[in-house]
């Protein structure tokens, strides 16, 4: 079985949200998603940046035309938007059931400050989608996140601070957000675990805004101390039903990014799996070929007609 997450990056229609102008290259655009998914073969993949609920059923109906099948092959599920109106969903060949969407941070949090005014925050900008699938004989829970953007905005919509101070001061409630964002998923994940992670199936599959050893990451993983490749993997010991481990080491290491940023390879889309199913990773791609590099000018991007995003996809033998 093939699982993925993908940032789609502002998957809109032409001429709405931050979609493309024209429908030539919104076409263009979706030519380009369907093959790049054929050629990596997920079955169920995680989505992050769509837009409009149609641009992903026009999607969808691309990958079942490259198929050649008529039986509409995939599935799709979405979460609610956020205030840009993007949101996280899924690709699926398999059955989707016991669909969840969650938003709200764990009550001890007390929220999440978010400006210089005070303005707190109780619940993920962007609502998570929780969905079991079935494969090989067992379910599996698969949960789609898009964690809180590295990129900086200021009041009045400004992506450019005023000075250095505010800067700074933006930079830590975005980091708090995230880092909150991070504990709701955990939250969700301990709840599906239950305490018995070497038997329960779990999978987290989304865009996490940071790479694999930054702090709001590592709030997903739970106890530490068994990474992939480190001698602890392969010693068993309570932590391993309640941990997940994120297969990057996997990745080989020329493909271990999934953005590049001013120039910089980075990895901020992951998967993490639980320890029923560490063991049954056998391979895990982000893809061939180049990709752009990104500024924190969003703006730029709006005529562009690929992802600013590689996928990451594994294999699992079931």
């Amino acid at each position: 079985m093939r699982i993925g997450t993908w940032n789609l990056e502002n998957l809109f229609r032409p001429g709405t949200g931050d979609g493309p102008p024209t429908k030539s290259e919104y076409d263009e655009k979706l030519d380009g998603l369907a093959e790049m998914i054929g050629t990596l073969g997920p079955e169920v993949l995680s989505v992050q940046e769509i837009g409009d609920p149609e641009a992903l059923d026009d999607l969808e109906q691309r990958l079942d035309d490259l198929e050649q099948r008529l039986d509409g092959t995939w599935r799709t599920e979405l979460a609610e938007p956020d205030g840009r109106g993007i949101r996280v969903g899924f690709l699926s060949k398999r059955a989707l059931t016991r669909v969840e969407k969650f938003s709200a941070f764990p009550a001890e949090l007390g929220g999440a400050r978010v400006d210089d005014g005070g303005e707190r925050i109780a619940a993920t900008g962007r609502p998570a989608l929780r969905v079991r699938v079935r494969a090989g004989g067992r379910s599996i829970d698969v949960v789609a996140a898009h964690l809180k953007s590295k990129l900086l905005t200021y009041p009045g919509g400004r992506f450019t601070p005023r000075d250095e101070g505010e800067r700074a001061r933006y930079a830590v409630y975005a980091l708090h957000r995230r880092a909150a964002e991070a504990a709701t998923v955990r939250a969700e994940v301990d709840a599906l675990l239950d305490g018995d992670g070497t038997d329960r199936a779990v999978v987290v599959a989304g865009d996490l805004n940071d790479e694999p050893q930054a702090a709001t990451t590592q709030i997903l993983l739970g106890p530490g101390g068994s990474e992939f490749g480190t001698a602890g993997y392969e010693r068993s010991d309570k932590g391993d039903a309640h941990r997940l481990w994120n297969v990057a080491p996997l990745i080989p290491e020329q493909q271990r990014y999934s953005r590049v940023y001013r120039g910089r390879r980075e990895l901020i889309d992951h998967l993490l799996v639980s320890h029923a199913l560490a063991d049954a990773v056998t391979e895990v791609t982000t893809g061939d070929g180049d990709s752009p590099s990104v500024t924190d000018q969003p703006g730029d991007r709006r005529d562009v007609t690929a992802s600013d995003h590689r996928p990451v996809v594994m294999t699992v033998k079931l």
